[in-house]
């Protein structure tokens, strides 16, 4: 059995290792090489100019990943109280964008964004511009929203919130109602029962829609590229155009996006290690 089942597994370890290992040994071979081929540390010691766009990707990241938190943990526990009729018919609502292209998605953000877009023609109509330009005595005729940080992070949640909360809804619903039921029994309220029993329950789930988010958001280029109208320049454009773009340096980009890969393998391990904490806290 043991022998028919490495047999079947052939195919993925080839596949792994075409697409997976030997792409990371390119890259690392690349990081510590200069033009020439010759050993070097220069690469890293350049990363030194980028503080900034590091410090950037990580902030709007983390941004993104807390509103998706705030906004995804409520809607998943909404969503398990909800009848099994009403949690399909809500899943397929909230797996219905991912269904379209991700650049078509972010393309319909900078229609409704930009200076002449959907939302400020209804500002316009709602007369909230004249309001604000009688309120500060300005005179703008729209409210910039396109190319900004905000609008980063707007296309960053719209577009990984189903991540967050799908992981969350599943193991919600899961979870035992004879333990709900017991802690109310013992005389907890519902802030107590969610705080000692529901929450470090959902704790899995919660590490789990946080990487999910994090991950891409720390990475993501066309989002930036688009909604933060190329001034908002963000880690994955900075590898983009190392690779693509005038600047081309494919040995400083492999540098970036190997420590870009150790910081995030670094953040998985640690919430890894947190959520088992938790989990035996709960066991206990």
């Amino acid at each position: 059995m043991k022998n028919k089942l490495s047999r079947f597994s052939v195919p993925y370890v080839v596949w792994m290792g075409i697409f997976v290992v030997a792409p990371i040994i390119i890259m690392v071979i690349y990081a510590f090489s200069n033009g020439e081929g010759g050993f070097t540390w220069d690469n890293f010691a350049q990363m030194g100019a980028y503080g900034s766009v590091f410090l950037r990707s990580f902030k709007l990241a983390l941004i993104a990943t807390a509103v998706c938190l705030l906004v995804g943990y409520p809607v998943s526990y909404w969503l398990s109280r909800e009848g099994a009729s009403f949690q399909r018919i809500a899943m397929v609502l909230i797996m219905l964008p991912m269904w379209m292209n991700f650049l078509l998605r972010t393309y319909s953000w900078m229609t409704i964004l930009e200076n002449n877009g959907l939302l400020n023609q209804l500002f316009h109509k709602l007369g909230i511009i004249a309001l604000y330009n009688n309120i500060t005595g300005s005179e703008i005729e729209y409210f910039s929203m396109i190319g900004t940080q905000g609008a980063v992070v707007l296309g960053m949640v719209y577009n990984y919130l189903p991540f967050m909360i799908l992981p969350i809804y599943s193991v919600i619903v899961k979870l035992d109602g004879s333990l709900i039921e017991a802690a109310r029994d013992l005389g907890a309220d519902s802030v107590t029962v969610f705080r000692k029993v529901i929450l470090p329950l959902s704790l899995p789930g919660v590490l789990s829609g946080i990487t999910m988010v994090f991950v891409p958001s720390v990475s993501t280029f066309a989002i930036s590229r688009m909604l933060g109208g190329g001034t908002e320049l963000l880690l994955g454009d900075l590898i983009e155009r190392q690779f693509l773009g005038g600047a081309y340096n494919p040995q400083l980009g492999a540098a970036i996006s190997l420590v870009m890969m150790a910081v995030v393998v670094i953040c998985m391990l640690v919430m890894n290690r947190f959520g088992e904490g938790e989990e035996q806290a709960v066991m206990l």
